[in-house]
């Protein structure tokens, strides 16, 4: 009954997550394409998509040697592994107290600490299957300030899933003390469904249950328009075309002087989007199967048969 009932309602499981969309529609030879951020960043500067600034890389040990020394001019910072996922190995840096850095989530961070796990960083510690990585640093972007009564420790993202290059859901993920200021819900961050056609959140999760508010200030995270909307999709949608992936994450910070940015892509996002939203995947994944936009199509129509499918499927599965 449980999996009758789950199936009208068009839920996406794992595997069928893997074998329709993933496997189909992602080739393989373009998954360092998003698997590796530092070419992502090039290839959306490289097509006018903003992407937060790359303060510094460093590939082997013998470069951590004053690489802390090399940030000295930048308050805040984002450290994070090239190839990791899940938010592993991220640290947000807020600010400085003496010779020492200042986490997200208060705690100091001494110059040895930082270069231990920036060592641990280029030795896999976070990587994809702990292969050897590198270190990249980038600025900090800033909270909008529409999102600063819903967001109030760390950067919160906008997670939009694209298929075939069509909008078809999307999310806010927003940074708790639990989530150690990251934007990530494996790490305890909440997740907010958004109408597609309105740009407001609707319902939220956090680990993978019902909530309303957020945990840290009780206030509710529902109902709260996102900033520049249309912006937003239309980055998201821009940024997956120079993949030449099918199914791809977005995901997407709106900074508070530079608008929307592209922040990573990801060739294997999660389904918890559907939790947020409270509404299935496949039903959408479908209708753009049956209207699939042609080959140079442009990003503005695609964007609206986003939102005409997301509008009729909503009534749908209500």
């Amino acid at each position: 009954m449980i999996w009758r009932r789950l199936r009208e309602r068009g839920v996406l499981g794992i595997n069928a997550r893997n074998a329709s969309y993933t496997l189909r529609w992602n080739d393989r030879s373009r998954y360092p394409m998003v698997d590796d951020k530092l070419i992502t960043k090039q290839l959306c500067e490289g097509s006018g998509i903003p992407v937060p600034k790359l303060l510094a890389v460093a590939n082997h040990h013998f470069q951590l040697r004053g690489f802390a020394d090399r940030l000295d001019a930048h308050e805040s910072f984002v450290l994070k592994p090239v190839r990791g996922a899940m938010g592993n190995g991220i640290v947000v840096i807020v600010g400085r107290e003496g010779a020492d850095f200042v986490r997200s989530d208060g705690r100091l961070l001494s110059r040895d600490e930082f270069r231990y796990h920036t060592a641990g960083i280029i030795s896999g510690l976070y990587s994809l299957a702990g292969h050897a990585d590198r270190a990249m640093v980038e600025e900090r972007l800033e909270v909008h300030s529409d999102f600063a009564r819903i967001a109030t420790r760390g950067v919160p993202d906008v997670r939009v899933i694209v298929y075939r290059g069509v909008p078809v859901m999307a999310m806010t993920r927003l940074p708790t003390k639990a989530s150690g200021g990251r934007a990530n819900l494996h790490q305890g961050a909440v997740g907010a469904g958004i109408d597609l056609v309105t740009g407001r959140t609707t319902h939220a999760i956090l680990r993978n249950a019902p909530v309303t508010a957020n945990p840290d200030t009780g206030l509710s995270v529902e109902d709260v328009l996102i900033p520049d909307w249309d912006r937003v999709l239309e980055i998201a949608v821009r940024a997956t075309d120079h993949t030449e992936l099918g199914y791809v994450g977005a995901d997407v910070v709106v900074d508070e002087t530079r608008g929307p940015v592209i922040l990573e892509l990801n060739a294997r996002p999660g389904l918890a989007v559907q939790l947020a939203n409270r509404i299935g995947l496949r039903l959408r994944l479908d209708a753009v199967d049956a209207n699939a936009p042609q080959p140079g199509t442009p990003v503005e129509d695609r964007v609206a048969l986003g939102l005409a499918i997301a509008r009729e499927k909503d009534g749908v599965a209500a």
